[in-house]
């Protein structure tokens, strides 16, 4: 059975409502829902010509709502599981003598009306499988009905564990936050809702990949290569490590091409686990030294000053600032290539 959804313009704010065993307290949504029982009875004027069930979360909500709408003319019934006449009152609704039936969660299973052709859900659930059997009173085939209307308020819930009629059919819950996005706005069916809702969150996926992968190569960008650094302190050892022990050929870690990174350097030229070890000693070993980092290696042999590999952390920093208070431009005075800091 095909089900269309037409979202109603009344924002109900559900945010305070308290959670029992895994879902939304009955007692707690009666009290949140009762001030706005008049707006939804106005807003389904709309629709005398449906053959309605709705869901309330108590039977003094259901009873009260049930009052609401005969006083605006339909001809409304309710039943509950207090009800001694609920089969006549049942029967009565699919013979058509009423087209509005109010419950407190009685219909959830165990009944089958096929002709009613709109459900309203007015007890929100967390449980997939409540809310699919309550909707599910209406997708039985019948002569004459070609889809089941769901009318869905826009319920304000700070997280996205509330069921909606996405969750009918989406395969995720991104998915299903898209088409309530979508729901709020048209009136296509679920199916139409649920093919554009993939379109945009694969669109959304993919430029949050292409974002992600822009970032990546920025990063990778103000790294520096091992191999310059290598060079720049005169590392043979390290320029020309051919690993020997079984442990030195595996792949380099995780743990390791972070700790690289932290220093400046760039892993991804980096193929084992040994040179990783080697190079992650050296780096330790030159910081406890007070040597030069390779970030300002790189920066101040691109200036053009020679073997600042050997020069200190504090060296290289003061040269860095005498450049950074000339405009980014070499002091006066100063000569990179035969320049020998003190």
């Amino acid at each position: 059975m095909k089900i269309q959804v037409q979202t109603l313009p009344l924002h109900i704010d559900f945010t305070n409502v308290k959670i029992t065993a895994g879902d939304f307290q009955a007692g707690d949504i009666g009290r949140v829902l009762d001030p706005y029982l008049e707006q939804i009875a106005d807003t389904l004027l709309g629709y005398k010509d449906r053959k309605i069930v709705v869901f309330l979360p108590l039977i003094e909500t259901s009873q009260k709502f049930c009052k609401m709408l005969i006083e605006r003319g339909f001809n409304a019934a309710e039943v509950n599981g207090n009800s001694k006449d609920r089969n006549e009152i049942t029967e009565n609704f699919a013979n058509g003598k009423y087209n509005v039936l109010c419950n407190s969660m009685l219909l959830t299973e165990g009944w089958d009306c096929p002709s009613v052709d709109c459900v309203i859900v007015l007890r929100p659930t967390k449980s997939r499988a409540l809310y699919t059997q309550m909707i599910g009173r209406g997708t039985r085939l019948c002569e004459g009905k070609d889809h089941l209307l769901v009318l869905d308020f826009l319920w304000h819930y700070e997280k996205h564990s509330l069921c909606r009629p996405a969750h009918l059919i989406a395969k995720s819950d991104d998915v299903a936050i898209k088409m309530t996005e979508i729901l709020e706005t048209s009136s296509m069916g679920l199916e139409e809702a649920e093919k554009e809702a993939e379109r945009d969150v694969l669109a959304e996926r993919e430029a949050s990949l292409a974002k992600e992968l822009a970032a990546m190569r920025k990063k990778k960008a103000k790294l520096v290569d091992p191999l310059q650094f290598e060079f720049s302190i005169q590392a043979d050892d390290l320029t020309h490590y051919v690993p020997t022990f079984g442990w030195q050929v595996s792949s380099i870690t995780d743990k390791q091409k972070k700790t690289i990174e932290d220093f400046g350097l760039n892993p991804d030229t980096i193929e084992d686990a040994g040179k990783a070890s080697m190079l992650i000693d050296r780096l330790h070993k030159r910081k406890v030294e007070g040597l030069s980092t390779p970030k300002q290696i790189r920066f101040l042999e691109n200036k053009g000053f020679k073997n600042v590999g050997t020069w200190t952390n504090t060296q290289a920093s003061n040269m860095i600032s005498r450049i950074s208070a000339s405009g980014w431009r070499i002091p006066k005075g100063v000569k990179p290539a035969t320049y020998q800091p003190s």
